[in-house]
């Protein structure tokens, strides 16, 4: 039985990251320095977000309250 496969997204830069999540890229990058936010990938000095992790991190962001 086949199992349907998810469609691939390529990672993103930061830039890409910041139009997709609405957060700026210099708060995208504050976050990669002391930590918080979004896993990222890291290769030769270039900052890339899988897509598939931007929504993760932005689901556990969700509150019902402001108290939460």
């Amino acid at each position: 039985m086949d199992t349907p496969k998810k469609d691939h997204r390529p990672p993103v830069d930061v830039k890409g990251a910041a139009a997709y999540t609405g957060f700026g890229e210099g708060y995208l990058n504050k976050l990669r320095c002391k930590g918080g936010g979004p896993i990222f990938i890291k290769k030769a000095g270039v900052v890339r977000y899988d897509p598939d992790d931007l929504d993760l991190w932005l689901a556990a962001l969700k509150r019902k309250s402001t108290s939460d």
